[in-house]
């Protein structure tokens, strides 16, 4: 039994080797393509536009995918994805709601920096009041938590479409680009507050983080093996919705990445080790996004951005995921 056990971690410390070689190489491919090495002063400006690009998806990967796998191991439910919390449809209830009061041309929607700590403060704040609060007066039952999401993302988009309704047809055609995600216009200015943030959020639920491997045993199990439960599972919610924030906050929503990452790091990895799962779903990840940004800008020439063929690719994976669970 140690023997199978060592060589399951072995082969997958080598399979995680090999994703960060594929991340390293897709990084240094889109880094490079079509650049004219020869020109000190375009090569300058290539790398400018270019770098804050490459570490807005690395540092969005990196959120999505650990948030998806600690967010399936604690609904215990390997086809949810974090955007059932609600925090993409309150992303676009913030922005459809500015632009409705204070049209495009206001502070609050033309600066990038305003509007992502707007963003991410109301996220947050009704993250601990979701998570925090009515947790506790559920008496921290995660499935009623679960419909609280879900019920909250229909109410935020039903608000955003009576608004879009009535909203003048110029600011909404200002208001879809910024309801869609994309890389094409990164805020270099926001990415240092982004790793602050994750950075503290990793260092003050560390512990909570490795009691995953015995929170997915169950709540009677983890509770014999002496793990406060409720406060745990709360804990890692929030944690779970901020960095759904601040992902959605620096790009804009991006549904079903977080499903497609997780399942595909499980899938790879086949281990209920979670350091192992979240950083698997973080490199395949940073390798979809860089990949997938390298494709617009050179094949579809900025066109259509990225998340429109994750959202397709999402749903069609989506439902593979389902007829394969009935199947079982």
């Amino acid at each position: 039994m140690k023997n199978v056990k060592s060589r399951t971690k072995k082969s997958n410390i080598q399979k995680l080797i090999i994703l960060a070689v594929l991340v390293v190489i897709s990084a240094v491919v889109y880094m490079t393509f079509s650049i004219n090495f020869t020109n000190p002063k375009f090569f300058a400006f290539s790398m400018k536009i270019r770098t804050p690009k490459l570490l807005a998806m690395l540092i969005a990967a990196f959120a999505i995918g650990g948030a998806s796998i600690v967010f399936q191991s604690i609904i215990n439910n390997t086809i949810v994805t974090p955007c059932l919390l609600g925090m993409n449809a309150l992303y676009t209830l913030i922005h459809t709601l500015t632009f409705f009061a204070f049209g495009s041309g206001s502070i609050l929607a033309a600066n990038s920096n305003l509007a992502f700590f707007l963003d991410l403060i109301i996220m947050i704040f009704t993250a601990g009041f979701i998570y925090g609060y009515l947790f506790r007066q559920t008496n921290y039952n995660v499935l009623y938590v679960l419909l609280i999401g879900t019920v909250l993302s229909s109410f935020f988009g039903s608000i955003q479409s009576t608004m879009v309704r009535v909203m003048d047809p110029n600011e909404y055609e200002v208001l879809l680009v910024s309801l869609v995600a994309s890389f094409d216009n990164i805020n270099s200015e926001i990415l240092l507050f982004g790793v602050i943030i994750l950075a503290l959020l990793i260092f003050i639920l560390r512990r909570d983080l490795a009691l995953l491997d015995v929170i997915t045993l169950g709540k009677d199990q983890a509770i014999n093996l002496g793990v406060d439960y409720d406060r745990c599972i709360r804990r890692l919610l929030i944690g779970v919705t901020v960095c759904i924030a601040v992902a959605t906050a620096m790009v804009g929503p991006i549904s079903f990445l977080g499903l497609i990452l997780a399942n595909l790091s499980r899938q790879l990895l086949r281990t209920y080790r979670h350091t192992h799962l979240i950083l698997g779903s973080a490199l395949i990840g940073m390798m979809v996004l860089v990949a997938g940004q390298c494709v617009v800008e050179h094949v579809f020439s900025y066109t259509i951005p990225v998340s429109v063929f994750i959202t397709i690719g999402g749903g069609v994976y989506f439902l593979y995921l389902l007829v394969r669970q009935k199947n079982r």
